[in-house]
């Protein structure tokens, strides 16, 4: 039995489609390269990716910033951002234009050559930190990601925490994201940070602010995943069993705009993996000066998409209800 549309499930459940809002959130994937190769990665990174953001791009980037006043957050990505040569220009210049800046960093590029002052440099502009940490503890880390990242990664953590970075009152915003390790869907968010927290200070003395709780999307590696283990439909159909139109309203496509190294323009980072263009067709950087122009038209969609609505939901952001 094949998944219906999402077009169909939408209105089967007498749903509208989905239109954007205004957007305030705009998502800056400067490429695929990463210093890992994680098995649930939905952008195909690693070490062997060549795809980069070139310094043109990212200055387009930024002058479309300065003409969008509505965007608030600037939420740069990859494969690990920091491995692109423009990462900290573009967060000088968006912090130059009072946007706020994320850095979804994958923790272990702290210790890769040229890395040695990326704390102090985040810490100084007041970048927010979302991390990647599938568990409290090693085995399922490493299992995920590859072996030594769990060590790593709490080497890291406690950098952060020592320049100030999870600890109430400084401002420092560090978050962590957990993604099952398979097929399933995640466990509630809040109960689950508080299990986070409470491991994490006892066994490491590592805080944290927020734990985000992510689907695992059925595309990329993971779609590959499942196939090769014949749990693709399986799953599928758990996501469609588990669709919430409560969701539908937070959805991350609703107010944000995503950007890819080439400049082409998305309504998410999933469908930008998937070549799904914004609008009727292909849309870039250097076609829309303010992003506010987008506001009102109509949001791709596909199977996929069943990911981010079931359950309490899921986006970059973690929960939606």
């Amino acid at each position: 039995m094949s998944t219906p549309s999402f077009h169909r499930v939408l209105a089967e459940h007498s749903c509208a489609p989905l239109t954007r809002r205004e957007p305030t959130w705009l998502q800056v994937n400067v490429g695929k390269r990463c210093n890992q190769a994680c098995l649930h990665c939905h952008v195909d990174a690693g070490p062997k990716r060549t795809e980069m953001m070139t310094e043109q791009t990212a200055e387009r980037v930024l002058s479309v910033l300065a003409a969008t006043p509505a965007i608030e957050l600037v939420d740069l990505t990859g494969g690990a951002p920091e491995l692109n040569p423009s990462f900290h220009h573009l967060v000088a210049g968006s912090r130059h234009l009072g946007k706020r800046v994320l850095d979804r960093c994958n923790l272990t590029v702290m210790f890769e050559p040229g890395m040695e002052e990326l704390p102090e440099r985040l810490a100084e502009y007041r970048v927010e930190i979302t991390a990647s940490l599938p568990c409290y503890g090693p085995d399922n880390v490493d299992a995920q990601r590859g072996k030594g990242v769990f060590e790593r990664s709490i080497r890291a953590l406690r950098r952060l925490n020592a320049l100030g970075y999870g600890r109430p009152g400084t401002g420092l915003v560090l978050d962590l994201v957990y993604n099952p390790l398979g097929p399933s869907l995640p466990p509630p968010q809040y109960s689950l940070e508080q299990t986070y927290k409470q491991r994490l200070r006892a066994d490491f003395g590592i805080e944290f602010s927020r734990l985000l709780t992510l689907t695992n999307m059925p595309i990329a590696r993971f779609a590959h995943q499942l196939h090769r283990d014949g749990a693709y439909a399986a799953y599928m159909q758990l996501l469609l069993d588990h669709f919430n139109p409560a969701t539908l309203d937070g959805l991350m496509c609703r107010t944000l705009v995503s950007v890819d190294w080439r400049g082409n323009l998305y309504d998410c980072d999933f469908n930008q993996m998937l070549g799904l263009d914004l609008g009727d067709e292909p849309t870039t950087i250097w076609d829309v000066d303010d992003l506010s122009s987008l506001a009102g038209e109509s949001i791709a969609v596909g199977t996929h998409c069943l990911g981010c609505t079931a359950g309490a939901g899921s986006s970059c952001g973690g929960n939606l209800l």
